[in-house]
């Protein structure tokens, strides 16, 4: 994973399954989605009578110690792990949102990002107290649900109201609810539980609390788990599928699976690809730690330079409050990324990364490879270059900011100083994801966004609008 690769997006996680500790498995889920957001973190529990929320800014193991779990007892429960696309990281902005009129409450989380943002925040007004689209849909819903007396009717006045990436986990006292947008952007799965029914955004989720796999949420799907099981209604037609394929790429665990692959395999088989595509004369081949591994393990197979740890990665050097001096933050990579010098002198490399952003970390990966005395650097991109910026819930620079928005491949060798750069062909990372391009959204690569983008789309859009602190 390179120290400058696109933010991720959000992890979500629902259970129902009275008799279980709903509350624990639901933090066992996001743990094992703790890299999909690690701003903030919550679970909602329900009893069958009353929701309780506890959530607060930090990783998983930051927000819940033994004694808050302790109090998270119920029948269902979902949970959220959050990386802010739209809002700041503010307390007010974690999730799961709640809110109640005394009478009926719900709880949702989200993720994805909305691009009718605008609109939806004109239709609720000042009923809103959040800078967040999950927190207009919330109000949205809770304002139907006080004249339909229902989260399913709520949901189907609702959801074909929104344009976007979503994918939802909600509940209310007694049911929980799941939703994918009609474009399938987000992924979202269903595990079966020996007594109920579980749903995460990856499937790593569901392996952790021992639930068999049993489909994916479908594109344009609600799905509501409570007493009476698992019930499906399709509130939109799909005009198309559009998974995003960086889950592929960068985003998901290597031991999720997406279409009856496993993460993993697609790195590994865009790693032969790259070979084939861009060979070179090396002595081994390394990758940048740690979406780059499993890709860089395929590299070597086909052309049987022999791979090899060249960096390490401080796995605790995350998302911090407490911002590095300006001394080590002038050495850069070597906070997170530091060379194995015994491993890589006098060797000529390839290096194995998922992308290249704004291409002043693997610059600096270049510099700490040939100071830690390797004789060659060739770096090689399991994915075509990032053009344009993500409007669907990953969190990348704006388009001036990408560095091969304006350069050429050659401009941009020049610029991080490899001997060679070599990126996936967009054919090529297609293929190892396993699908053809119409499966796709590949918006950041091609510029083909599946669903319309209004011009004033942006993170911070509804801070702008309604004047709330950001920090």
């Amino acid at each position: 994973m390179g120290a400058e690769s696109p933010k991720d997006e959000c992890g979500l996680f629902g259970v129902w399954a009275p008799g279980e500790d709903v509350g624990r498995l639901t933090y066992f889920g996001l743990f094992a989605q703790q890299h999909r957001g690690q701003e903030s973190a919550g679970i909602a529990v329900s009893d069958g009578h009353n929701i309780l929320v506890y959530k607060d800014l930090g990783l998983v193991s930051q927000v819940f110690s033994e004694a808050t779990l302790t109090t998270l007892a119920g029948d269902l429960s979902i949970g959220h792990t959050r990386y802010s696309t739209t809002g700041s990281n503010t307390w007010d902005n974690a999730q799961p949102v709640f809110k109640t009129d005394g009478v009926r409450s719900i709880a949702l989380g989200h993720n994805g990002n909305l691009v009718n943002t605008r609109e939806l925040a004109d239709r609720v007004g000042t009923r809103g107290t959040a800078s967040t689209d999950s927190d207009l849909v919330t109000t949205l819903l809770q304002t139907e649900m006080s004249i339909t007396g229902s989260l399913e009717e709520a949901a189907l006045a609702v959801l074909p109201t929104l344009k976007g990436a979503y994918c939802f986990v909600m509940m209310d006292e007694r049911s929980v609810y799941a939703a994918r947008d009609p474009y399938g952007v987000r992924p979202l799965s269903i595990g079966r539980l020996p007594n109920g029914f579980v749903v995460a955004s990856e499937t790593c989720a569901l392996d952790i609390v021992g639930a068999t796999l049993v489909r994916d949420v479908e594109p344009g799907e609600l799905i509501r788990i409570d007493d009476r099981g698992l019930h499906s209604v399709r509130f939109a037609e799909s005009p198309r599928a559009a998974l995003c394929i960086f889950e592929f790429v960068y985003l998901a665990r290597p031991d999720s699976r997406f279409r009856e692959a496993t993460v993993h395999m697609a790195r590994r088989e865009m790693g032969k690809l790259l070979a084939k595509e861009h060979p070179v004369d090396a002595d081994m081949v390394i990758a940048v730690p740690t979406t780059g591994h499993s890709a860089a393990q395929g590299y070597s197979e086909v052309t049987g330079i022999p791979y090899g740890d060249g960096l390490y990665k401080n796995n605790y050097v995350g998302r911090t409050f407490i911002q590095p001096s300006q001394t080590l933050r002038d050495r850069g990579v070597k906070l997170k990324l530091n060379p194995i010098p015994e491993a890589i002198h006098g060797k000529r490399l390839i290096v194995v990364d998922d992308t290249i952003v704004r291409g002043t970390t693997t610059k600096q990966v270049v510099a700490a490879l040939r100071e830690a005395g390797a004789t060659k650097v060739h770096i090689r991109i399991t994915c075509p270059p990032v053009k344009w910026p993500c409007f669907y819930g990953i969190d990348m620079p704006t388009r001036q900011e990408l560095v091969a928005a304006d350069l050429t491949v050659e401009e941009i060798n020049a610029y991080i100083g490899a001997d060679s750069l070599g990126y996936l062909s967009l054919e090529g990372m297609v293929r190892a994801s396993g699908g053809n391009k119409e499966t796709f959204c590949r918006a950041c690569f091609d510029g083909e966004y599946p669903i319309p983008i209004p011009g004033e789309a942006g993170k911070f859009m509804l801070e702008d609008q309604l004047h709330l602190p950001t920090i």
